[in-house]
């Protein structure tokens, strides 16, 4: 008896040291990806061989070796097959819904004359019933190869339009989104098409402009806030209109290898149409949404209930956004001097800054960050000046506010260093430089572009990060093309020879960095996304090549090969 319990003893105490020295045993891996190289975000480990996912989140990063130590019979392999991988990228500042609306609509954002346009309109109108509105956005008079003879300010008129359109009312957005184009029809319902040609524009309206010949007629062009003496008679849309564009807007995202995305400006009926698709379990994109500045009983009713941090990363609001100037293709936003090619005009104040002020004080209070709008020098400056003021009034609060500045395109050279002193984050759109340069001399000279525009190199210099993006449906979602201007301070087409000011360009990792891990620090999300790195959300972006090492030429090139969100493939095009 005493020799059968000694042996179990034994046998007992055996296999204690063993479990013992075996060690707890690693978690098994659903998703094992591997093949190619893989760019971290990670300033320790910077490229890794595999990376190894269980569910939603990262295990492990690091050596193959090491990472098939999580591999089970039930793992997922990815063979990456000489392919390259990143975090999933960040579409920086866009609109959501624009982007939906944009596939559903007339898109003119390729349109090269304003004929091409006239012609997009005429073969609507064939489709459409007689008194159906037509709708589309992104023609962009400066982006034309040649300009109709007719023109006021720069901008076309109406009359080839309404001919092409006599029974339908027309409304065209401009791609910047801050001028629209309306033909007579639509001009009719508003009662625009009689105007006194003296004295003052009985429709303009503050921080806009109804745009008229020298006989006092309406052009057919509305300048910023001018767009909603149109816009108000356009019908609203439908529940089912709503949900496709929010289904085409995320399919839009997972072509281009984007998996989160910052909303520039939602209303009520946004929020409520997220909420349901969050439901619904739709929401295969991480929106960190801004809450529109027009809005303010929405803004009241947010501060008082505080902000949302979802604690799925899939829908988020705590911050704020203010419209405060305009864009500089329609000679909008807002300059300290006049425009070059239209001397006396200074732009428009869209937001009366003192209401700029108000909203960093609440947000300081309320712990929402403010993101404004500002592509002049005078609107960067006087939003700094409006930040600056805030912060000194309220020193109790936390200094880690991240108020940003949407687009900071063109800032006086005094203004640049004020972005790091005050913490303030400047969320800028390479590839507008790659569209704009070219004409955008024209408006503001010389001297000011060479100082002060898309000063991406002097704000990094600084110590400020960056958050890129596109602006979408401003300019197309794709992600290479922002990435290739930020490495080369070229137009798409590849001029000029050496890039323009090519002393503001980012090196690749400043560019992958303002696309991933500084576009989460920009949304206070740079604990859960933005690198890949243990514990962070399985959310990557497979390229068909290094987009890290491919020569400069044929970096245009790239394709999306694949995405994933949340640990599962969401696009793969080579089963598209």
């Amino acid at each position: 008896m005493r020799l059968k319990n000694a042996n179990y003893l034994k046998a007992l105490i055996f296999t204690l040291l063993l479990s013992a020295c075996s060690g707890p045993k690693n978690p098994s891996a659903t998703l094992l990806i591997y093949g190619g190289p893989i760019y971290t975000m990670d300033s320790v480990q910077t490229l890794v061989e595999a990376v190894a996912v269980k569910d939603n989140k990262i295990l492990f990063s690091g050596s193959l070796v090491n990472a098939k130590k999580f591999k089970d019979d039930n793992t997922k392999l990815i063979d990456l097959k000489g392919k390259t991988m990143t975090p999933g990228l960040i579409e920086g500042h866009g609109h959501f819904m624009g982007l939906g609306y944009n596939e559903l609509n007339i898109d003119l954002i390729n349109t090269t004359s304003y004929q091409e346009v006239i012609d997009a309109v005429a073969a609507a109108v064939e489709k459409a019933a007689p008194g159906e509105w037509i709708t589309g956005r992104g023609w962009h008079q400066s982006k034309w190869t040649e300009m109709p003879e007719d023109t006021v300010n720069g901008f076309q008129t109406h009359y080839r339009l309404s001919e092409v359109s006599p029974d339908n009312p027309v409304y065209l957005s401009h791609a910047s989104g801050h001028a629209g184009f309306a033909n007579a029809a639509a001009m009719d319902l508003a009662g625009l098409q009689v105007l006194s040609k003296e004295g003052l524009n009985p429709y303009d309206v503050e921080g806009g402009e109804v745009m008229r010949d020298g006989l006092g007629r309406p052009t057919g062009i509305f300048n910023e806030r001018a767009q909603n003496i149109i816009t108000q008679y356009i019908p609203e849309t439908t529940p089912e209109k709503d949900a496709k564009a929010f289904e085409l807007a995320i399919d839009a995202c997972h072509r281009n290898g984007i998996t989160g995305f910052h909303d520039a400006g939602i209303g009520r009926e946004t929020i409520a149409l997220y909420e349901k698709m969050k439901s619904e379990g739709k929401m295969k994109t991480r929106l960190y949404a801004m809450l529109t500045g027009w809005d303010k009983d929405l803004l009241q009713e947010w501060y008082q209930k505080g902000p949302h941090v979802d604690q799925d990363h899939l829908f988020t609001i705590r911050s704020v956004k203010l419209n405060c100037d305009g864009a500089l293709g329609s000679r909008g936003a807002w300059l300290l001097e006049s425009y070059s090619d239209r001397p006396g005009h200074f732009g428009h104040e869209t937001l009366p800054m003192e209401f700029v002020k108000e909203t960093a004080l609440n947000g300081l209070e309320y712990g929402f960050q403010v993101c404004s709008h500002a592509i002049g020098d005078r609107a960067n400056r006087e939003i700094l000046d409006r930040y600056e003021s805030a912060l000194i009034e309220s020193p109790e609060y936390p200094e880690n506010h991240r108020f940003r500045i949407e687009h900071a395109q063109h800032l006086h050279p005094d203004d640049i260093p004020r972005f790091a002193e005050l913490g303030v984050i400047p969320a800028m759109q390479a590839v507008h430089m790659s569209s704009d340069r070219p004409w955008a001399i024209d408006r503001l000279g010389e001297q000011r572009i060479k100082e002060g525009a898309y000063m991406w190199q002097a704000l990094l210099q600084s110590g400020v990060p960056i958050v890129n993006g596109t602006d979408v449906p401003v300019e197309p979602l794709n992600p290479i093309a922002s990435l290739y201007a930020s490495i080369s301070r070229k137009t798409l087409k590849g001029t000029p020879e050496g890039g323009y000011e090519p002393e503001q360009k980012m090196t690749r990792e400043q560019a992958l960095r303002s696309y991933t891990l500084d576009a989460a620090y920009g949304a206070f999300e740079e604990d859960i996304k933005g690198s890949i790195v243990e514990g962070k959300l399985a959310d990557f972006t497979i390229y068909s090549q290094d987009i890290m090492t491919v020569p400069e030429d044929d970096f245009m090139k790239t394709e999306i090969e694949m995405t994933i969100f949340d640990g599962k493939v969401v696009y793969d095009k080579a089963i598209e």
